[in-house]
């Protein structure tokens, strides 16, 4: 069976048996007054929010890969500005995590998959003569700590930013859930 299909029948069983009553919580925004920016490695679905002892409806997640903050007025940007003004975040967790598959990124290997899955040369020179270099605009980072502390500052120094929210850096193991602080936003608050 395909997957989408597999997906379907379970959710039919999922809301026919009322499973999503464990799920449920009072409102749309978090209990715990937190957004976390995280990365998307499948490792840290659960890990991500159990390891910091949060539970469904105490936090609001953003995850993009190799949590990347890669733009100050990018997707990611909007999304944690909207949840500190519209969804009554207080504070921002930036976390990302040792052996990510966006830290050193082989950026040409990456680009042959691309061609090899059927992307036109014509496409990728018109990506090219529009100014974007794939390169660039694929490359992680070369050390998860200073990616983290990099998204922390671009963050806190955000002109649409109310200078009282903590912006906490950390990252994550993802075998363990072991914390490392990278940047403690409280410090900047006092």
């Amino acid at each position: 069976m395909k997957l989408l299909y597999e997906i379907l029948d379970y959710n039919k069983k999922f809301v026919n048996n009322k499973y999503y009553e464990k799920y449920q919580t009072e409102d749309k925004y978090p209990s715990k007054e937190v957004v976390i920016l995280t990365c998307m490695d499948t490792r840290l679905v659960e890990l991500a929010t159990k390891a910091l002892n949060f539970s469904t409806g105490d936090v609001k997640i953003i995850k993009n890969a190799g949590a990347i903050l890669s733009h100050p007025y990018d997707s990611v940007m909007r999304s944690l500005i909207i949840a500190v003004y519209s969804l009554k975040a207080k504070e921002i967790i930036v976390m990302g995590h040792k052996d990510c598959g966006m830290q050193n990124i082989n950026t040409n290997d990456l680009i042959k998959a691309i061609r090899e899955r059927g992307v036109s040369e014509d496409t990728l020179n018109v990506l090219k003569y529009s100014g974007i270099n794939l390169n660039e605009w694929l490359h992680g980072f070369d050390n998860v700590n200073d990616s983290v502390e990099h998204d922390v500052k671009l963050i806190k120094n955000h002109p649409l930013l109310p200078n009282e929210v903590s912006v906490h850096g950390l990252v994550i193991d993802p075998t363990n859930g072991e914390l490392t602080v990278i940047k403690n936003g409280y410090d900047d608050n006092q």
